[in-house]
């Protein structure tokens, strides 16, 4: 029995066994990696059609929308009314740079920020122009009141509150005629309009207590600055430096020479001494304060 079984193997190579047996794995591997090879390929095209679908198909699509931020004075309707979007605009048409033109050339705006948004909004950031003073300008013949920002730009203010801010100072004496919005005023008074800007800045509004600051051009592109305090009749000679310090000075200086005497019209303050002029001009001076 054991010689037949021994016998039964004879001529029967192992090494041919393994042989076949590597062959088919080798077959059955790369079988599996050419299906996933084809799955790889199949899922790339199908997120390649996704992406087109979503980057050009979709906004094309779909109508843009906007959504704003920054707007205090102005409101989104009538800035909207400007940009003129036409009907069913979507973002492929939608021009970035030609709104960004039109709002910016809108006096009250001072920077403009867009960003666009997949597949159909837009966000638009506005920053407007802060006042820190105001004054008149006739154009046509016809007197309006305008603001100025901290730069010595131009522009109308959109908001009925701007006006009624008492902490915002009417400045006369510029010579603004005929300059449209948006323009810049003369580079000798943009210096004016930084300390003006700092000084509302600060917890006390000093301004609230001064009606008009009056400039006076003087010789060699120089100016003086008169200062007419609200609950007086006297007026405040001063040089071109406005400063906390200045103001507190110029208000105590104000009260004690109403009181030394109440019928004075003018305190000239420009030469480092108070003196003052009355109704009759009759002039003192001397140094009230250190």
């Amino acid at each position: 029995m054991s010689d037949f079984a021994f016998n039964g193997l004879e001529g029967f190579d192992i090494s041919e066994i393994r042989s076949e047996k590597k062959k088919s794995d080798s077959k059955f591997a790369g079988s599996k990696l050419n299906g996933l090879k084809i799955f790889v390929a199949i899922f790339g095209i199908l997120l390649i059609c996704e992406l087109c679908v979503y980057l050009f198909v979709m906004p094309c699509m779909n109508e843009v929308t906007i959504s704003w931020s920054g707007l205090k004075s102005y409101s989104p309707q009538t800035l909207m009314d400007m940009i003129q979007l036409p009907a069913k605009s979507n973002l492929v048409k939608f021009n970035t740079n030609e709104v960004k033109s039109i709002l910016s050339s809108v006096s009250g705006i001072e920077e403009v920020q867009i960003y666009k948004k997949f597949p159909s909004s837009v966000c638009i950031n506005v920053v407007e122009r802060t006042p820190v003073a105001m004054t008149f300008v006739s154009n046509g013949g016809v007197t309006s009141a305008v603001q100025i920002d901290k730069n010595g730009v131009l522009f109308l203010s959109n908001s009925n509150s701007t006006n009624s801010d008492r902490s915002i100072p009417l400045i006369s004496g510029i010579p603004v005629e005929n300059i449209p919005e948006g323009m810049r005023i003369p580079q000798k008074y943009r210096a004016l309009m930084e300390q003006i800007a700092e000084i509302r800045s600060l917890s006390q509004n000093y301004f609230a207590a001064i009606s008009e600051i009056h400039v006076m051009p003087k010789e060699y592109g120089n100016y003086e600055l008169v200062l007419y305090p609200i609950h007086s009749k006297t007026r405040i000679l001063t040089g071109r430096q406005l400063s906390e310090e200045s103001l507190q000075y110029m208000m105590v200086a104000l009260d004690v020479v109403n009181t030394l005497d109440p019928n004075v019209v003018e305190i000239d303050m420009r030469y480092g001494s108070v003196s003052y002029r009355t109704k009759s001009e009759h002039q003192a001076s001397g140094e009230f304060l250190e």
